[in-house]
């Protein structure tokens, strides 16, 4: 509280007549209309390139990048985004011939994105997915049998699909090529869902006893084949404009403290995740047991920003738009509370960092939308624009944009904040409109 308490001080100091900073951030986003331009309604570019090669919840919109990227960046300089997920961003601006730097704490994102980025000759990629195709024939489940697995994997599958998928992972790991590697990686860790007991229309992990989860090598090949098809069109794509080499780097790091050189970047272009939202590292878990990059999941989800699990103590935090929502909270739920407040103080700390890594001059591009949580309105929006402000930003624009009811990821109860269904009389739709902040480096 004390460096906002600082900072309005100062500027008072500065600019006497001055209106209290809080009341123009309000006053900003009062009566803001929608812009069509940026509503993209009908569009299926999550289809296009690469974009398509993975699930991922609450995807970033490749149109909405596309626009940004090209309204808001410069041939020259690298384009970041600290929230990289599936690398929504790292894609458009590899297409652009932007370098990109992306960065991500969740290691299932950052296989993706490898895989998305990276083209690979496709009479290459055709002829090793042929051979990989011909091992399959050689599967003896009885081998399998003696694999030591995550105890959870037996929890997600059937005995005889636990052992075509243990059969096909240890055949992509002895492939040499590391790009080979990753690309048919990421088509086994697309289908592991369909193959497992995880009721296929939920995000959230549950068990559907009804499921009859398709087999592993037949949703393998139908992944495996519609991905090389993406790729050829990728390559060619990017053959064509001489982009296969721009440089497209994605970092397994932490968001609020990256190894990213300071005043190197010319755009920042992210979605964080939002608050109360998905928990992303029960999301992609399958992945994470099967590829060995969770040995805990407690632990594992820990690390994520704005996660339930990570609680800490704060009730305090050093946005005042923040406190007064988490003040508001504290009378419904203190551990929701507290899970607001933890999620505002990271995103201080991650528009810190935004700034030290930007150029001066350059724009952050920050995609966020409002929600409401046991009936408090939880104006995120709001709070990142005054957190960019505290870090030193200066807003240059927002814009608000509708989002098609397909891609809204799910909706709440009004009353209780859980998950619900449409037809119950109670829900509203989650994030039915979203902003885009578009701030300045002083």
């Amino acid at each position: 509280m004390l460096t906002y308490v600082i900072y309005y001080t100062l500027q008072k100091k500065q600019q006497p007549n001055m209106q209290n900073p809080i009341s123009q951030i309000r006053k900003r986003f009062e009566n803001v209309p929608v812009n069509s331009d940026w509503c993209f309604k009908n569009v299926r570019s999550t289809e296009q390139w690469t974009h398509g090669y993975h699930r991922y919840p609450a995807k970033f919109l490749p149109n909405l990048v596309k626009k940004l990227i090209e309204e808001y960046t410069h041939p020259d300089e690298t384009i970041a985004d600290l929230f990289a997920g599936c690398g929504t961003t790292l894609v458009e601006a590899k297409v652009h011939g932007r370098v990109s730097v992306g960065v991500d704490i969740n290691p299932v994102a950052e296989l993706i994105t490898k895989a998305k980025t990276k083209p690979i000759e496709p009479i290459l990629l055709a002829n090793k997915f042929k051979d990989l195709e011909s091992r399959l024939l050689s599967f003896n489940p009885a081998k399998s049998k003696k694999l030591s697995l995550h105890e959870r994997i037996d929890y997600w599958f059937f005995p005889e699909h636990k052992y075509k998928i243990a059969f096909l992972y240890e055949r992509i790991l002895r492939l040499h090529n590391e790009d080979l590697r990753t690309f048919f990686l990421v088509a086994l860790s697309n289908v592991l869902k369909n193959c497992s007991k995880w009721l296929q229309s939920s995000t959230k992990p549950q068990i559907d006893p009804r499921k009859k989860p398709i087999d592993p090598f037949i949703a393998f090949r139908r992944q495996a084949k519609q991905m090389i098809k993406k790729n050829r069109e990728f390559y060619e794509a990017l053959q064509k404009e001489n982009f296969i080499d721009t440089s497209c780097e994605i970092r397994l790091e932490d968001a609020r403290n990256t190894t990213i050189e300071s005043d190197s970047i010319g755009s920042i272009i992210t979605s964080p995740p939002y608050v109360t939202s998905y928990e992303y590292a029960d999301i992609h878990q399958l992945t994470g047991f099967w590829f060995e990059y969770i040995a805990d999941l407690v632990g594992f989800r820990k690390n994520f920003i704005g996660t339930f699990y990570s609680l800490k103590q704060e009730t305090d935090s050093v946005s005042f738009i923040g406190q007064e929502i988490i003040n508001q909270l504290l009378v419904k739920d203190k551990r929701t509370a507290k899970e607001v407040a933890n999620y505002f103080n990271d995103m201080h700390a991650v528009t810190q960092e935004m700034h030290r890594i930007l150029k001066p001059g350059g724009h952050t591009c920050l995609v966020i939308g409002n929600t409401t949580f046991l009936e408090v309105k939880i104006k995120s929006a709001e709070v990142f624009s005054e957190l960019l402000e505290l870090s030193g930003f200066t807003l240059v624009e927002i814009i608000k944009r509708s989002i098609p009811h397909k891609l809204i990821p799910t909706i709440r109860d009004r009353i209780t904040g859980k998950f619900a269904k449409l037809e119950n009389k109670q829900s509203q739709l989650v994030y039915p409109e979203e902003y885009i902040i578009v701030a300045k480096k002083k």
